[in-house]
């Protein structure tokens, strides 16, 4: 027996649960972040782990992580200096894009620059069909001329990304062997062994996004790993995955593609852990720590997928947990700008030097400095006592804007709070609109450190049926890491009509997915015993632009008829309508391959009525006036006990604010539902 050990990086606190083999318990942890030296955090969490709880480096018997380093690095544009090579002719794939504006209600938007410049792209003589037949061979002095350009102009590395190429990789595959060989020192990525998908821009931004991180990340986790083996954790780390699996770090090292979202999606696995064991069917997941506002749809206890999501300015098109985001986390700053509006974000101040009644050194005021001069925080220590709560300084900060405003301190601490909610109401319409969910029909499972402290703001203006504030929310990410599957996708482009001529090549092709799937389990985790494939397609009418994802059982994948009949039910499902009679086309097949896992489980206690006890009373500006409301203690907050709003429930993580005519029930998991009722 030892300890399980999941860690999220955040942009104020690096978190940090901890699960007890042998007392099935779970412990939680915070430390601040140090995006100055990252992973440094990582090290003094474990550390601290001995310090707190006894536990030492060589009882860690499992650990998972979840980072940004990846994200950051685009953010940041301190990636590599690349070179593209593409098909002669096409060099402008990056820039052209897909010609959308940026943003539709700004007409002299404009799109953010390309990451590889348009001087560090060549063409390259050579041409594959649509069909992946050789149109033109690839001419091999014109891949030799192309990467002596690319040496020249300084290229640090060399992205191939071809007409095609997701039907017929040949040519990338030579043209990555000859410039292995005329220029070793730099490292050679192909669109087609990132993520071969159709559509020339997504194929070959992915790749692009994926070697413009790649060496930074490999660094980290290859620091990472010495780190963890001196201080005696001899447990190879796991990192979370934009999937919402995990894979080793060793895989992390060259496929940093597949964990770019890891932090984001790690909060969602948890959040749907958490609601299928206590029996929340549909929820919305909303993580909130210091930089950003993450909202998530969770159904029947499943998060929902996509491709597409954006990082930094960019959209990455591999399978991932679909997260939004918005920027208005728990150190987003306040500001006022030239015609004296006021706004929040997305600016944050993160973890150094933070809010300002962190009291190291933040002047500028944020939505948590907001909470605490309305005194909804302030109560107790933030963070495991990492923080003690400077009011004065927070007093300060809201003052500046307050003075410039021309109104009071208590006034624009709260239209601060309610800029931010606003901001999140607009991203969960955008969520409805996608999803075609009632969001009446769903609660709201808060988490982040700032989570349960703005959960019922948001949770009243869209009218959700309950909040529900887990024991730890302000650790819940670093939980999803240990709860996340061992899992991985493999894909197939075929592109061709689904008909009975076509079935002995998408059988084909099934089998070999889910015989390389089989084979990655088998490295991963020594064999194949519990392993699970799932399979969909990627499947359209002909004619339409874009295809619909179409989950599909081991026997329809080898079915004309029930490959159709699924797509049709998607279809209905998603439009309202199907046309059975309409030719159809597939374009991908996919396979997930999922490991097994031993999962934490979440400890039932003994249901007992009663009224929890305040600690006492506090007078807080809640709602456009002074009210006195009953400050608790969670730690007194038993499985069955109620009490009810407007009132403020203290604990080592977070704060949680419950407005009035709303009722907080304990349930058996010890998770707070918060729902109206008084």
């Amino acid at each position: 027996m030892g300890y399980r050990v999941g860690v999220d990086i955040g942009g104020s606190f690096t978190d940090f649960a901890v699960y007890d083999e042998g007392t099935q318990t779970i412990s939680s942890m915070k430390v601040f972040s140090r995006p100055d030296e990252p992973g440094s955090e990582v090290i003094a969490g474990i550390q601290m782990l001995g310090e707190r709880y006894g536990i030492q480096p060589g009882e860690i018997s499992y650990f998972t992580h979840g980072t940004t380093v990846g994200i950051n690095t685009v953010i940041q544009r301190k990636g590599l200096r690349l070179a593209l090579l593409t098909t002669r002719n096409f060099s402008d794939v990056l820039e052209l894009g897909r010609l959308k504006t940026v943003d539709m209600y700004h007409l002299l938007s404009r799109r953010p620059d390309p990451l590889i410049p348009r001087d560090m792209v060549f063409g390259v003589d050579e041409r594959i069909a649509p069909d992946g037949s050789v149109r033109t061979a690839l001419d091999e002095d014109s891949v030799a001329e192309a990467v002596e350009k690319a040496r020249v102009a300084g290229a640090e590395g060399i992205v191939i990304a071809f007409l095609h190429a997701y039907r017929n990789s040949g040519h990338e595959l030579r043209a990555k062997e000859i410039a292995g060989s005329l220029a070793p020192e730099l490292p050679v990525f192909c669109s087609s062994e990132t993520w071969p998908i159709i559509r020339e821009y997504e194929r070959t931004i992915t790749a692009v996004i994926g070697a413009y991180v790649q060496p930074r990340v490999s660094h980290y986790l290859g620091s990472l790993q010495k780190a963890l083996r001196e201080v005696g954790v001899s447990a190879e780390p796991q990192l979370t995955k934009s999937n919402g699996g995990i894979m080793s770090a060793e895989q992390g090292k060259s496929d940093c593609v597949q964990m770019i979202l890891s932090g984001t999606a790690a909060g969602v696995i948890g959040a749907s852990h958490l609601a299928a064991s206590c029996g929340v069917s549909h929820c919305l997941s909303l993580d909130i720590g210091g930089t950003s506002a993450d909202i998530a749809v969770i159904v029947d206890g499943l998060p929902q997928y996509g491709v597409g999501e954006l990082i930094g300015e960019f959209q990455i098109h591999i399978p991932s947990v679909s997260v939004s985001s918005v920027g208005d986390g728990g150190g987003s700053i306040a500001w006022i700008d030239d015609q004296g509006v006021l706004k929040v974000g997305p600016e944050s101040a993160g973890s150094h030097p933070g809010p300002a009644c962190y009291g190291k050194g933040g002047k500028r005021a944020t939505i948590t400095d907001a909470f605490v001069a309305c005194r909804l925080m302030g109560h107790s220590a933030l963070g495991y006592q990492a923080v003690s709560v400077d009011v004065d300084a927070a007093d300060k900060a809201v003052a500046d804007l307050a003075v410039k405003l021309g109104i009071t301190n208590e006034k624009t601490a709260e239209a601060i709070i309610e800029i931010a909610v606003s901001g999140m109401y607009a991203e969960v319409s955008g969520l409805v609109s996608r999803y075609g969910i009632d969001v009446r029909e769903f609660s709201i499972m808060a988490f982040g450190g700032a989570g349960p402290m703005m959960a019922c703001y948001l949770a009243r203006e869209l009218n959700v049926k309950e909040v529900v504030v887990p024991r730890a929310p302000g650790t819940l990410s670093a939980l999803g890491g240990l709860i996340a599957d061992l899992k991985n996708d493999f894909l197939k482009t075929v592109y061709m009509d689904l008909n009975v001529a076509s079935m002995d090549v998408i059988r084909k092709e099934y089998a070999g997915l889910s015989q390389r799937a089989l084979e990655w389990v088998r490295k991963e985790q020594g064999d194949t015993e519990g392993a699970l494939l799932s399979y969909s397609a990627e499947i359209r009418y002909r004619g339409q632009s874009f295809e619909v994802e179409t989950p599909l059982t081991p026997a329809e994948c080898g079915d004309a008829e029930g490959m159709a009949a699924a797509f049709h039910r998607q279809h209905r499902k998603i439009y309202g309508y199907a046309d059975e009679t309409a030719a159809v086309q597939v374009v991908s097949l996919r396979v997930l391959a999922t490991g097994r896992k031993h999962k934490p489980q979440f400890k039932r206690h003994e249901m007992t009525e009663g009224i929890v006890a305040p600690e006492r009373p506090v007078t807080v500006w809640m709602d456009g006036a002074f009210r006195e409301v009953a400050l608790y203690s969670r730690a007194n907050a038993l499985p069955g006990m109620r009490f009810d709003g407007p009132a403020i429930v203290a604990q080592d993580d977070t704060t949680t604010v419950i407005l009035p005519g709303y009722r907080c029930v304990v349930d058996e998991f010890l998770n707070l539902r918060i729902s109206r009722g008084v």
